[in-house]
């Protein structure tokens, strides 16, 4: 089973998939691949895969990956390979995606694999206080990008089987783990 968290930048999806990970059993992160540099507290190989942008861009022409997205002017993608291997062992596959991304992997993964899909929502004022409060501290400009693409992400939340308001990290994580519990006894992969 893949489930797919998606939200604007700052609306929580590490910090949750992270708690996830260490409060259920069978459940693992699936890293993006990613041209950006890592930011301080990036482990290689936990939330992204860091590669350059040319070898981002082999991995495109060689079919390397189900979807891949430029997001904030750095590249995002998904690897064939490790999808496949996660999917394999029976794991349950948390992954951060943008909304492109989620599109696309629910049209090509949903045939044969259970994909459920949980969207964060956060208003625009705690979302502009949890970018100024990051670690890597993003420039205005940065900022202002991230918030700008909040309408957008918002416009496609009928993707979604579920969404919800991430203002306190301990009730999200709580009904995630909920859905989680839930679709895990439901066998079927059709809705």
């Amino acid at each position: 089973m893949l489930i797919i968290l998606s939200g604007v930048s700052g609306a929580g999806k590490d910090t949750i998939k992270k708690e996830l990970i260490k409060r259920m059993e069978n459940v693992e992160s699936l890293p993006s691949y990613t041209d950006r540099q890592p930011r301080p507290g990036d482990v290689p190989g936990v939330v992204y895969n860091f590669v350059t942008t040319e070898e981002f861009e082999r991995m495109i022409k060689d079919n390397e990956l189900y979807e891949y997205n430029v997001c904030h002017e750095h590249y995002y993608g998904t690897s064939r390979k490790l999808m496949n291997e996660k999917i394999q062992s029976g794991k349950i596959i948390v992954k951060d995606l943008d909304v492109n991304g989620t599109e696309k992997l629910i049209d090509i993964l949903r045939k044969d694999t259970k994909v459920i899909t949980i969207f964060l929502r956060v208003p625009k004022e705690i979302l502009r206080k949890r970018l100024e409060n990051r670690i890597d501290k993003p420039s205005e400009k940065e900022i202002t990008m991230r918030l700008n693409r909040l309408e957008f992400e918002e416009s496609k939340m009928d993707l979604y089987d579920y969404v919800l308001k991430n203002n306190d990290l301990e009730k999200t994580v709580d009904i995630i783990m909920d859905i989680i519990k839930h679709e895990s006894m439901n066998k079927e992969t059709e809705f």
